[in-house]
C-alpha cells in the first residue's frame, strides 16, 4: 500500500479522535439547549472550572489561598494531602451539582418565561463570573492534570501496522489518550441517549424545552429539571475538562474549546445528542484531511478556519443541521 495513502489513513484516524474531543464539549451545549431552549455560552468555562477544581482537590490546594494570604499575611497553599484521582473526580462532580443548584437558585429561577435572548445574555454573564471566580479560587497558573490516563503513541498499534507500508512508514501513530476519550465518549453518549429517551426525567426535559408553561401545568417541576440538566451538563463538562486538560494542561485557553464546539453544533443540530457526535467526527476528520491535502498548497494553518467555513455552508443550505429538528411555525 502506498505510504501517502497510509499517511492519509493515519490523519483520518487522528481526525476521528480529535472529533470525539470536540463532541464531548458539544454534548453539554445540546443537553442544556434541549432542556431550556437556550444556548449556554458558559459551557466552555464550565469545562475549565471543572478541570481546575479537580486539580485543586486532587492536590489538596487551599481554595482562595491567594486571597487569604493577601488579606491575612499568611503563606497557606496546600493542606498537605493528596487525594486519589477517582475520589477527586467524585468530589468534583459534587461541586458541579452544587454549581447547578446555585445557577438555578440565583439565575434561572428569576428568568422563567423570559425571551431566549435574556437567558443567553445571562449565560454570557455567568461565563465571565465563573472565569474570574475560578482564577480567584484556584489561581490562574498553568496546572498539570493527571488522573492516570495513559498518553503518548500506542506502540502496539505502531508495531502491528508497520508492515502495511515501506521503509519510510513506521505504523500508525494513535495517541492512547485519544483512544480513552473515544471509549468514554461512546459510553457517555449511550447513557445520555438512554436517559433522554427512556426515563421519566428525560421526557420531562423535552417537555420543558417545548413549553415552560405547559410543562408546569402538567406538574413538571421546572426548577428540578433545570438543576438536573445543568448537573448533567456539568458532569459532561468535567469529562471534557479531564480529557482536554490531560492533553494540553489546565489553563485559560481550555475555555476556548467551546468555540470549536460551535461548528459541531451547526453540523449536528442543537437538539441532537447523536448529532453532536457525528458533527464532531465530521469536523475532526475534515479539518485534518484538509490540512493534510490542501494546507501545504495554500500555506497551512487551515485548521483554524476550516470548521467555521464548513459550518457557514451548513447554515446556508441546512440551518437545522444534519440531525436537528426542522421547526415550522404557522401563523
Amino acid at each position: 500500500m502506498p505510504d501517502q495513502l497510509l499517511f492519509a489513513i493515519e490523519v483520518t484516524l487522528n481526525g476521528l479522535m480529535a472529533g470525539v474531543l470536540y463532541s464531548l464539549v458539544a454534548l453539554g451545549f445540546v443537553l442544556i439547549f434541549k432542556a431550556s431552549g437556550v444556548f449556554n455560552y458558559a459551557q466552555g468555562v464550565m469545562a475549565l472550572f471543572a478541570a481546575m477544581t479537580l486539580v485543586g482537590i486532587q492536590k489538596g490546594q487551599v481554595p482562595f489561598s491567594h486571597l487569604i494570604n493577601s488579606i491575612l499575611g499568611t503563606d497557606l497553599h496546600y493542606f498537605g494531602w493528596h487525594i486519589p484521582a477517582l475520589i477527586a473526580i467524585v468530589l468534583t462532580a459534587g461541586v458541579m451539582v452544587l454549581f447547578a443548584w446555585i445557577v438555578e437558585r440565583f439565575v434561572l429561577k428569576h428568568l422563567v418565561n423570559q425571551p431566549d435572548i435574556i437567558l443567553f445574555m445571562a449565560t454570557i454573564g455567568l461565563t465571565y463570573f465563573m472565569e474570574g471566580f475560578g482564577d480567584l479560587m484556584w489561581g490562574p497558573d498553568l496546572k498539570k492534570l493527571d488522573v492516570g490516563l495513559a498518553q503518548g503513541g500506542s506502540l502496539w498499534i505502531e508495531e502491528h501496522t508497520a508492515f502495511l507500508g515501506g521503509d519510510g512508514f513506521y505504523g500508525f501513530f494513535i495517541d492512547k489518550l485519544d483512544i480513552a476519550a473515544t471509549v468514554v465518549a461512546a459510553l457517555l453518549v449511550t447513557a445520555l441517549i438512554m436517559f433522554s429517551q427512556y426515563t421519566k426525567q428525560g421526557r420531562a426535559m423535552r417537555a420543558v424545552a417545548d413549553d415552560h408553561q405547559a410543562a408546569l401545568s402538567v406538574g413538571i417541576s421546572l426548577r428540578f429539571i433545570w438543576v438536573l440538566v445543568w448537573s448533567v451538563a456539568g458532569f459532561v463538562a468535567l469529562v471534557a475538562g479531564i480529557m482536554w486538560g490531560a492533553k494540553s494542561g489546565v489553563q485559560f485557553s481550555l475555555s476556548l474549546i467551546a468555540l470549536k464546539a460551535l461548528p459541531v453544533l451547526m453540523l449536528g443540530g442543537f437538539t441532537s445528542i447523536p448529532g453532536a457526535i457525528v458533527g464532531g467526527l465530521i469536523i475532526g476528520v475534515g479539518e485534518k484531511l484538509f490540512e493534510f491535502s490542501v494546507g501545504p498548497l495554500i500555506g497551512g494553518a487551515t485548521e483554524n478556519w476550516f470548521a467555521y467555513v464548513l459550518a457557514l455552508l451548513f447554515l446556508v443550505f441546512r440551518p437545522q443541521g444534519l440531525f436537528g429538528e426542522k421547526i415550522i411555525e404557522r401563523v
